[in-house]
């Protein structure tokens, strides 16, 4: 979707670059070689998994709260977070001297308080409020109002997007000729910031937002021309999963963004894995989205020098088999049957011999039960070597008359079975 028009710088960069320099980590703009030698480009990373706080977040955070006046601040501030904003308001907290309130849903994982708590030290208490994050932000903004105090949004302030655009400030002082910039796109907060500042200063970079496949808030704003509350989003890539773009971010991006791609949650999956494997490097899901884009721009960035802002890595270390599952099925490396064999002596067997190619391995087989207790059809999970044999094995079950059912992960009984 093109969306460039012409941009308004409307936010100071200079100043809120001044405020954070004793704050937060300068991260390193970094040449992969790896990425650089397979798009045949100048692909550079920019490091915001190695932030202070393992985000960018605390660069809006603090800057918003750093200017506002002292009586005000005085009154303490709320913010409602599961993730890399909670953790960015509590480091802030702590060095302003300023009592915070952070309302996080009740399933957030403990990692995640634990890690907030850490950050905030003395100067923060958690209250975990609500079974969605919907119903935790009500919660916040009301507890705001009945005590006098100021909410810290996550992204729809000027003040945020003034200070998530020093990541930018950045990455041209560090590199002044980038053509094209991929940036992570939530609620918009760092697309808005950092766009109006390339826009302004870097004005020939093709600047891409990039959002995941499964919440695609503000592609599908741009499509109608506000934003828009999804009624259902994949909260996966949970660090830029968002049902509602911002008023001022929409306003931002649209003016600021060449394009807004989606990318597919199991695409992200399979980008988090080569950037540990090859590179040593630990992302969260949305920290992977910019490098997970470039695939889709092979042609275009060849030659050209490329950066990728990696904006995170508060990646729980229980999530690596789900991530690893959806990048298996997303590579069609992973399909899942209902299999209902044959009644008689070796039917197993002849599936495992016939059925099964060479590099072919079950990984998973767990007989359903029926409700009158009988034995009903086997799920069977089988791994393959190469998305090329999958039609072996579809040909294969024909061949020999197996009696199956492939389950599809659109498919309600994917989900309650696999």
């Amino acid at each position: 979707m093109n969306v460039k028009e012409k941009a308004t710088p409307i936010l100071d960069f200079a100043k809120a670059t001044e405020r954070l320099s004793k704050i937060v980590i300068r991260t390193p703009l970094q040449l992969n070689r790896s990425l650089s030698r397979r798009y045949n480009a100048n692909v550079y990373l920019k490091r915001e998994d190695l932030q202070v706080v393992r985000s960018y977040k605390l660069r809006g955070a603090y800057n918003m709260m750093s200017t506002l006046p002292n009586e005000q601040i005085q009154k303490g501030v709320v913010c409602a977070s599961a993730g890399n904003h909670a953790q960015g308001f509590a480091y802030s907290c702590k060095k302003l001297n300023v009592h915070g309130v952070v309302f996080m849903p009740i399933i957030t994982p403990n990692q995640k308080v634990h890690q907030t708590k850490m950050f905030g030290e003395d100067k923060i208490e958690i209250k975990l409020v609500g079974d969605t994050f919907d119903d935790c932000a009500v919660a916040a903004k009301k507890f705001t109002e009945e005590n006098g105090m100021t909410f810290i949004p996550p992204f729809d302030d000027y003040k945020i997007i003034e200070g998530q655009g020093t990541v930018g400030v950045e990455i041209l002082e560090d590199l002044s000729q980038v053509d094209f910039l991929f940036i992570p796109v939530g609620g918009g907060g760092l697309a808005s910031g950092v766009g109006t500042y390339f826009k302004t200063f870097s004005p020939s970079t093709k600047t891409i937002g990039v959002e995941p496949e499964g919440a695609p808030s503000l592609y599908e704003a741009l499509k109608v021309g506000h934003p828009i509350t999804l009624d259902n989003i994949e909260r996966f890539v949970d660090g830029a999963s968002v049902r509602r773009t911002g008023d001022i971010t929409f306003k931002i991006c649209k003016e600021v963004l060449d394009d807004v791609h989606l990318i597919n949650e199991g695409k992200v999956c399979s980008t988090i894995l080569k950037l540990y494997n090859e590179d040593a490097i630990v992302v969260e899901p949305a920290g992977a989205l910019s490098i997970a884009a470039l695939d889709d721009f092979a042609n275009e960035i060849k030659g050209k020098n490329v950066v990728c802002i990696v904006s995170g890595s508060n990646n729980d270390i229980d999530r690596m088999q789900e991530i690893k599952e959806r990048s298996l099925q997303y590579e069609g490396l992973k399909h899942y049957f209902l299999i209902r064999f044959a009644q008689r002596p070796g039917a197993l067997k002849e599936f495992v011999n016939h059925v099964l190619g060479p590099n072919d391995d079950i990984v998973r087989f767990e007989y359903m039960q029926k409700h009158n207790k009988e034995t009903g059809p086997a799920l069977v999970g089988i791994e393959l070597k190469s998305r090329e044999d999958y039609e072996a094995l579809m040909e294969n079950l024909n061949r020999y008359n197996i009696n199956f059912t492939e389950l599809k992960k659109q498919d309600n009984l994917f989900g309650y079975l696999v």
